[in-house]
């Protein structure tokens, strides 16, 4: 790849994105705070979807001081619904070494930044090209996407030659003089034009450079790894009530969901029937003893690596005083109250059919 070929790329990128960028809350930012945000937001979520928890999470958290001092469930609550929760108690983890270690100033550096909490390859790349114009790449799946149909590369992009071939051209290509610009012209090139299926190869800036296009091979790069079939599980979720109010606990800190508010319950083992299930796992973490009664609803939900039916009943308390064996914490609430805590998407399709008349 000759200077004079990097630099027709670039040119040609720079002046499409310069007239076709989208008018998206978050463009010609410089605040490295909002930036962040917004690029943790857009990780495996789609534009439409971010941009109202954007406004909602700056207007509660404006900057990392107020993000670092408010308390975890206050951030889980403000993520609720947009998944992926990790990244949600990342930034809280980050916020508050930002503000202890760094006195509420972000690393202007790729090297400093990829030090922070859910800092990687990809958000410590974007935050220091666009926020501190260090010419370093960004590389999201729109970005390899678009490199891979551009230059042919064939292969797994995550590992091998392939992966290698990639990480390099992606480096090389970076427009020193603009490297936030580079960084976001590439992403909406993925984003607009150079689409996982039916690319809208006629509207590309690139056409006449793409190799991919050139051989006829553009639906079919990138490689796409063999899709491995989705395990499943049957999970049961207790609805326990006493009086005018209902029992719900907190999954631990680490994990899956961590940090979030469930009804408890858990995952069915071999040979058990629903009800058995429920029981034994409402007497591990919580050491009480129930009485099932009838099923309130069924919810089915995919997370990356499986599948769920989540099968939520009814529940009496027979016995026993809630302990924290296997939660974090419990809690007595009314069903208004429910609306002050954060839960998964599956819990909040069991709270709809508890306000159903």
């Amino acid at each position: 790849m000759t200077f004079l070929a990097i630099d027709n790329i670039r040119s040609r990128l720079l002046t499409w994105y310069d007239h076709n960028r989208r008018d998206l809350p978050w463009r010609g930012e410089t605040d490295p705070y909002r930036i962040w945000i917004s690029e943790v937001m857009l990780q495996q979520t789609q534009v439409t979807t971010v941009i109202p928890y954007y406004y909602r999470f700056l207007n509660r958290f404006p900057d990392v001081v107020e993000l670092a001092a408010a308390p975890l469930e206050d951030v889980l609550k403000m993520w609720e619904g947009l998944g992926y929760y990790a990244r949600a108690r990342n930034l809280h983890r980050a916020a508050i070494e930002v503000v202890k270690k760094q006195a509420g100033q972000f690393p202007t550096s790729y090297a400093d930044l990829r030090r922070l909490p859910g800092f990687g390859d990809y958000t410590a790349g974007a935050v220091a090209s666009i926020a501190f114009s260090e010419a370093v790449p960004a590389v999201d799946g729109n970005v390899k996407r678009v490199l891979a149909r551009l230059f042919a590369i064939e292969g797994d992009l995550n590992r091998g030659v392939a992966g290698r071939q990639l990480r390099e051209t992606a480096v090389r290509l970076v427009d020193s003089a603009r490297p936030g610009d580079w960084t976001q012209a590439l992403m909406e090139l993925g984003a607009l034009v150079c689409l996982p299926q039916a690319p809208r190869c006629l509207l590309c800036p690139l056409n006449g450079l793409c190799q991919a296009r050139r051989r006829g091979i553009e639906q079919t790069l990138p490689f796409k790894p063999p899709k491995k079939k989705l395990p499943h599980y049957d999970v049961t979720a207790a609805v326990i009530r006493r009086a005018d109010q209902i029992l719900i606990a907190r999954r631990p800190l680490e994990g899956m969901l961590g940090g979030l508010w469930e009804f408890p319950g858990g995952k069915q083992e071999t040979g058990e029937t629903l009800p058995e299930c429920l029981r034994r796992e409402i007497r591990e973490e919580l050491g009480l003893e129930i009485e099932v009664g009838e099923q309130l609803t069924t919810v089915k939900h995919s997370y990356t690596h499986f599948k769920i039916t989540l099968h939520a009943f009814a529940c009496h308390l027979v016995s026993g005083q809630p302990q924290k064996l296997g939660v974090a914490d419990w809690r007595w609430v009314t069903l208004p109250e429910l609306d002050t805590f954060a839960f998964p998407r599956t819990d909040l399709k069991i709270i709809e059919t508890l306000r159903q008349p």
